[in-house]
């Protein structure tokens, strides 16, 4: 019997289900309305998905969730109250934060984001140990009483305990974890020596009190979860994506949930490292370009980019995150004029209710995609003629709210929408690729959600990128990455000293501890460490001498010796030339923090592949659709995705549609098919060479 692995995506609309069956690769999808509690939306999709395929629960070995629980928690601020414990005289660490002003806003009317708890429910304990562990002060805990009698009665659902110097020694905290856990039994407790073992008090009093903010609803989520699918006749185990790439058990997930804030768009980066897999593509930029937002991601050597600098809902969080910008560029971004008579499209958008004006649904304001059916680059008709678009009503709302006032046709009018929206995405890939010391020519570029294939030949051109590529089914790209990631866990410690000061065999001492928790962690997990499937990987976080912020650097594995050091040493040297332009050789190199990321491969099932046929199909239909403001609508076939089968070709000017989106092919780019259905378009004439 057939073996199948299920992999879920529960977004803001839909929930995207896929079914894939491990022996023969082969995909079948479900998309169901997400309900209002989530779950319910989830399992409905998985009873969708196997009943469609005729699939016995019994069969299914594996299930693949990415969430946006966490997500919407933080950027929301969803009202849950916590309590904080930290050290006498450091109750306002949270509320004092960093004095620094976001770049991107005006440093006179920003406000400092909301933080996960009040002042009147963080409570002082007093204790110290230095920077080095050394006990400076005893704990004393004469007042814990007293904090949990106000604890109870502001009905907190979770403690956060955040000491000074915990990360050097954690003993104070585990005394006050223990006691908090008898006298408040139940009570969810996040400790900083968990969650972020690493100096600096900000970041990780944020990390500590995000991680408590989330665990009564993460926790409660993949608590019923479990046994709703085992209910189901799914005995299966649940993992849980993570913000890093990999996966996590559930159990993992409910005690640190602060790891999955961007399990979403990781998924969406990962289900385009295996597109790119299968094509031998190691550079890529990926493209996940919805209703909302635009999550972009650069891959490097077939490694995706991680960053430990992201900032989620305005809060810095210093954990191992897959480097992903996301900006407000979708189909429902919203294109208005401002003060000063220029075109702004976006952040703002109609969302899925109203939605755009050509949808019906009560929207008024023009957006993208309004802007995409005037050009005649959508049909009158989406989801296989159960959604009529309104061209008429989208031509009024661009007349009335752009063309008007820029004195210009509708049709011009629209073609600057979506120039505007195009161009703002491609300022954001050249954040994560000029902005990370790379140049954006070098990489393909792999486009997917809704609306990332109807952009991706004019994101091409922007960037002179020569190579795109449309996956099979870009609509469910994220939900389908799930599938092909690895159990992933991250563990750090904070060890500082000039590295000219330091011997190897005080570095191999300090990451001793590390390297055990990864292989415990993995044993649970049914993974040898020292066996092909299991994997420890050292990394560093290094500074020259008085610089405020670390770079992180690979420690070659093996035996930690003076040499390996050196390697470590001059990988920072070059990584800081290519980030900023120059580099101190003759600068003490500063050890910060040392990392071990655990590795636990999972089985992957095989990409599909098609059948084949040569040249190009028939066009369906043909329609008129301008492609460039200013010029003339072009006469324009139209095909189904359904027909382009392995070898199939075609040139620009072509649309291609599908359930999921509808691809742009523009003219002076052409299309063709590999054996495993992707569309790879390259530019033959106009683009690439800007």
């Amino acid at each position: 019997m057939s073996s199948y692995h299920v992999a879920v995506d529960v977004g803001g609309t839909f929930t995207d289900v896929v079914l894939q069956n491990t022996d023969d690769g082969t995909l079948l999808t479900a998309k169901v309305p997400t309900a209002a509690d989530p779950a319910q939306g989830f399992l409905s999709g998985v009873e969708r998905v196997l009943a469609d395929a005729g699939v016995d629960p019994g069969a299914v070995h594996r299930v693949f969730h990415g969430t946006t629980i966490a997500t919407n928690a933080v950027i929301q601020r969803t009202p849950a109250k916590i309590g904080l414990i930290t050290t006498k005289g450091f109750k306002y660490v949270l509320e004092i934060g960093r004095h620094s002003v976001p770049r991107t806003r005006n440093m006179y009317g920003w406000i400092k984001p909301e933080r996960p708890v009040t002042p009147d429910l963080i409570f002082e304990v007093e204790e110290r140990v230095d920077h080095t562990g050394n006990l400076v002060t005893p704990l004393k805990l004469d007042n814990l009483e007293e904090i949990v009698r106000q604890l109870r009665e502001s009905e907190v659902e979770a403690v956060a305990v955040c000491l000074l110097y915990s990360y050097a020694n954690p003993e104070h905290e585990r005394v006050i974890g223990s006691a908090l856990a008898q006298a408040m039994p139940g009570i969810y407790l996040s400790l900083s020596s968990d969650v972020l073992p690493q100096f600096r008090e900000f970041e990780r009093s944020v990390a500590t009190t995000v991680n408590a903010f989330l665990m009564p609803r993460v926790s409660r989520y993949v608590s019923f979860l479990e046994p709703a699918l085992n209910k189901e006749g799914i005995e299966a185990p649940l993992f849980i994506m993570k913000s890093n790439g990999g996966v996590t058990t559930a159990a993992d997930a409910a005690a640190r949930p602060i790891s999955t804030v961007l399990s979403g768009p990781a998924a969406g980066v990962l289900g385009a490292l295996q597109v790119a897999s299968a094509m031998d593509i190691a550079n890529f930029a990926s493209v996940d370009v919805g209703g909302t937002s635009a999550d972009i991601s650069l891959v490097k050597d077939g490694q995706p980019e991680v960053t430990l600098q992201q900032e989620i809902g305005g809060l810095p969080m210093q954990i191992p995150m897959l480097d992903i910008v996301t900006i407000g560029a979708g189909g429902g971004s919203i294109a208005r004029m401002t003060a000063l008579d220029g075109l702004a499209v976006g952040p703002e958008s109609a969302g899925a209710e109203p939605g755009p004006v050509c949808y019906g649904r009560g929207g008024t304001l023009p957006t993208v995609t309004d802007a995409n059916v005037v050009l005649g680059r959508l049909p009158a008709e989406l989801a296989g003629g159960n959604v009529s678009l309104d061209i008429d009503a989208a031509t009024k709302a661009i007349d009335t709210g752009v063309a008007q006032s820029m004195g210009v046709s509708v049709k011009d009018a629209a073609a600057a929408m979506v120039e505007v929206m195009e161009n703002n995405m491609a300022a954001a890939i050249r954040t994560v690729s000029i902005g990370r010391g790379h140049d954006p020519k070098e990489f393909a570029l792999i486009a997917f959600g809704g609306a990332g294939p109807m952009h991706a030949c004019m994101l091409a051109e922007l960037l002179g990128i020569r190579t795109v590529v449309i996956p099979p089914s870009p609509g469910v790209l994220s939900t389908n990455g799930l599938l092909f990631t690895d159990l992933r866990n991250d563990y750090v410690q904070t060890f500082t000293g000039d590295l000219d000061q330091l011997n190897a065999d005080q570095m191999a001492a300090a990451f001793a501890p590390l390297e055990t928790a990864g292989r415990q962690w993995l044993k649970n997990q049914g993974i040898d460490a020292a066996g092909a499937e299991g994997e420890l990987i050292r990394s560093a976080d290094l500074h020259y001498r008085n610089q405020g912020y670390e770079l992180t650097v690979p420690v070659p594995e093996g035996r930690l010796s003076t040499d390996a050091v050196a390697q470590a040493v001059g990988a920072f040297h070059e990584l800081h030339k290519r980030l900023y332009t120059y580099n101190m050789p003759d600068i003490p190199v500063q050890l910060v923090n040392l990392r071990v990321t655990a590795v636990g491969q999972l089985p992957r099932p095989k990409a599909a592949e098609v059948g084949t046929s040569a040249g190009a199909p028939a066009a369906l239909s043909r329609r008129a659709v301008t492609f460039r403001r200013g010029e003339p609508e072009l006469d324009t076939p139209v095909y189904g995705r359904e027909q382009l089968l392995g070898g199939a070709s075609l040139e620009g000017p072509a649309i291609i549609e599908q359930a999921d989106t509808t691809t742009v092919l523009w003219p002076g780019f052409t299309a063709r098919v590999d054996r495993h259905g992707s569309i790879v378009i390259e530019a033959v004439a106009r683009g690439g060479t800007n």
